[in-house]
C-alpha cells in the first residue's frame, strides 16, 4: 500500500467525507504509486483520513473508508451488504413485478469507480477505475456471500468505462457463472430483454425507470414521439397504459431491432394490446423532429445521450439541449406534454433548467413546469458528493 501525504489545509474536504481528492492537493507519495493501488492518505502533520483507490490523473484518489489507513478482511462484503439492505428497504430484492436494480452506485453507495447492476439472477460489473477493475475477483466473491444461491452469474463489462491508459487487460467476461444472456426482466410489470453483452450501458438504462411510470401515466388515449429511444423503455409504457399511438426513433438499428422483440414480448404476455399502434423509425432523431408536423403529438419524449462528458463542453452540450427543446416545444400539440432530460454530470440541474427555459421563450409558447424529475431512489446521491445527482428531467405542460 503506497501512502500519500496532504498539502497542509487541504484535507478539509476529506474531513467532510468528500470521497475524491484531486492530484493538486498531494504533497508527497511513499511507495510505487501505479494505477489502482490501495493508498492510504493523510494529512500533512501525518493523521490517517483513509483509504482509496489510486489513479494517475486529476482525480488521484477515490475514498473507500474514511479515519483510517486500512481496509477491514470483509470489507467488501460488508459494503455490499450494506448496499442491498438499502434495495431491500426500497422493496427491490424481492419484487416480483420489478426484477431489475441497481446494487452499487459508486459514491452513493460508497463505493467510487463501482457500478453493479442486478438482472433477475446476473449482476453485471462495470469498472471505472482502476482500483475498481483489479478487485472485481473480492468483489464477485462478496456478492456470492451476499446472495447465495439466488446469485447464478456474474458479467464483468468493464472494457468501454475501466481507463484504458492504465495498460489494463479489459476483456468483457463472465467472472462466475454461465451465460444468462439475453434475459426477459420485468419493470413495474412491463417486459423487457436485456442484453447486456452488446447492449449500452450494463445493457438497460435503470436510471429511468420512475420516469418511465410517469410517462404512461400521461399517455393514455395519446399520440406519443419517443426520440433516442433505445430499446424503446418510454414506448413500452405508453402502449401498456393505453397511447393511441407511439412512435420510436433511434439511430442504432440494433436498438430498433431489440425494441420490436420488446414489443413482442409484451404484446405476448398481454400487458400491450395485440392492436397496439407503434411505428418504429430508424433515423437520427434531431432530424425526425425537424421534419414531423406540428401538432402531430400529444407528447414527446426527449432524452438524448450526454451532450457533456467534461466541463469543456458544457457550452456547446448547453446550446444543443436548447435547440433540440426549443424544436420539440414548438412541435407538440396544443395541451401537449414534453418530457425532457439530461444525463450529463457535468451539466448541473440549474445550467439545464436555463436552457430549457430559453428554449420556451424562443417559441414563444405559454409553458408550465409539471415535476421536476432525478434518478430513482436505488440511484442514490451520497449527501456528501452531490455531484452524484447526474439525472435531471422537467415535465413541460405547453398551450
Amino acid at each position: 500500500m503506497i501512502k500519500i501525504y496532504l498539502k497542509r489545509s487541504r484535507e478539509e474536504s476529506v474531513k467532510r467525507f468528500h470521497p475524491w481528492i484531486f492530484s493538486g492537493a498531494i504533497h508527497k507519495i511513499e511507495g510505487v504509486a501505479v494505477d489502482g493501488a490501495l493508498a492510504a492518505v493523510y494529512s500533512s502533520d501525518g493523521k490517517a483520513l483513509g483509504v482509496g483507490h489510486y489513479q494517475i490523473g486529476s482525480i488521484a484518489v477515490r475514498l473507500l473508508e474514511f479515519q483510517t489507513d486500512s481496509l477491514s478482511g470483509n470489507f467488501w462484503e460488508k459494503r455490499i451488504e450494506a448496499a442491498y439492505n438499502c434495495r431491500r428497504v426500497l422493496g427491490l430484492t424481492e419484487n416480483g413485478s420489478t426484477t431489475a436494480y441497481r446494487l452499487i452506485h459508486g459514491e452513493g453507495d460508497m463505493l467510487p469507480g463501482l457500478i453493479i447492476d442486478i438482472y433477475n439472477d446476473t449482476a453485471v460489473i462495470q469498472a471505472h477505475s482502476a482500483g475498481m477493475f483489479l478487485a472485481r475477483e473480492a468483489i464477485t466473491a462478496a456478492l456470492k456471500v451476499v446472495y447465495g444461491n439466488k446469485l447464478r452469474a456474474v458479467y464483468d463489462k468493464s472494457s468501454s468505462t475501466a481507463p484504458f491508459k492504465a495498460g489494463l487487460q479489459l476483456s468483457d467476461s463472465y467472472i462466475f457463472g454461465q451465460e444468462t444472456h439475453p434475459a426477459a426482466i420485468k419493470e413495474n410489470g412491463v417486459c423487457f430483454f436485456v442484453d447486456w453483452c452488446s447492449g449500452q450501458k450494463t445493457g438497460f438504462f435503470l436510471d429511468q425507470r420512475d420516469n418511465r411510470e410517469l410517462v404512461g401515466k400521461y399517455s393514455k388515449g395519446k399520440n406519443l414521439l419517443n426520440l433516442f429511444c433505445y430499446t424503446g423503455g418510454f414506448s413500452m409504457y405508453a402502449l401498456a397504459s393505453g397511447a393511441k399511438s407511439v412512435t420510436s426513433v433511434d439511430s442504432s438499428g440494433t436498438a430498433m431491432d431489440m425494441l420490436e422483440k420488446n414489443i413482442e414480448l409484451n404484446k405476448t404476455s398481454g400487458i400491450v394490446s395485440k392492436n397496439a399502434t407503434h411505428n418504429s423509425v430508424c433515423d437520427d432523431a434531431i432530424d425526425y423532429l425537424k421534419k414531423s408536423e406540428k401538432g402531430q403529438y400529444d407528447v414527446i419524449i426527449v432524452d438524448p445521450p450526454a451532450f457533456a462528458k467534461h466541463r469543456a463542453a458544457i457550452p456547446n452540450a448547453l446550446r444543443a439541449y436548447q435547440r433540440l427543446n426549443a424544436a420539440a416545444i414548438d412541435k407538440v400539440s396544443p395541451g401537449g406534454i414534453v418530457f425532457t432530460f439530461s444525463c450529463s454530470q457535468a451539466v448541473d440541474k440549474t445550467a439545464f433548467a436555463e436552457a430549457v427555459f430559453s428554449a420556451a421563450a424562443q417559441t414563444g409558447r405559454r409553458v408550465r413546469i409539471l415535476h421536476r424529475l432525478t434518478q430513482p431512489a436505488d440511484h442514490p446521491v451520497n449527501i456528501y458528493h452531490p455531484e452524484g445527482e447526474y439525472l435531471k428531467g422537467l415535465v413541460l405542460y405547453v398551450e
